[in-house]
């Protein structure tokens, strides 16, 4: 799928990615999902399913409360609080600890509910204040959804697909 460049584009790629990679997790055991056996978000590391939905969830509940805080005119720390951009890969193992209590279903249903409100977001703008206007240094508020859904949601059905291939899953 292209990059998106507009609304539709946007809503389009968000939600065709997404039902890809909700086919991928529909095959995995339950039981299966909190074992470590995908490549990690940082080096050398490696983390569960259920690691890697804690991780979307993250994301896109970061990216709401960035939305959130930019629509009533707050400040908002950029990636997140405590966090710089060249430290991904500890906000990765946050996420997975923020989430670590729930089980597959859960995170699958948390992902569904996160998802839903960034379409929500998405929805609730126009063409030009996703693309057209700055929204985080020179990037659009389109192209930082982008960023934090469609694409980690192809990557993650990726990795979940060779995951399974490796253990004969499908």
């Amino acid at each position: 799928m292209a990059i998106p460049k507009n609304k539709e584009e946007l809503l389009h790629s968000i939600l065709g990615n997404y039902e890809k990679l909700k086919t991928e997790l529909a095959g995995i055991p339950s039981e299966l999902a909190g074992i470590r056996a995908l490549e990690g978000h940082s080096k050398n590391t490696v983390m569960s399913v259920n690691n890697l939905l804690a991780y979307l969830v993250g994301w896109g509940q970061l990216l709401l409360k960035w939305s959130d805080r930019k629509d009533k005119g707050l400040e908002v720390d950029f990636p997140e609080t405590g966090f710089k951009w060249n430290e991904l890969g500890r906000l990765a193992q946050k996420f997975y600890q923020d989430y670590e209590q729930d089980d597959f279903q859960t995170l699958i249903s948390k992902l569904d509910n996160t998802t839903y409100e960034v379409l929500k977001l998405v929805e609730s703008k126009t063409n030009n204040e996703l693309y057209e206007l700055a929204w985080y240094d020179k990037w659009p508020l389109g192209k930082m959804i982008q960023l934090n859904t469609t694409s980690p949601f192809k990557n993650a059905k990726d990795r979940i697909r060779k995951w399974k291939k490796m253990n004969q899953l499908h």
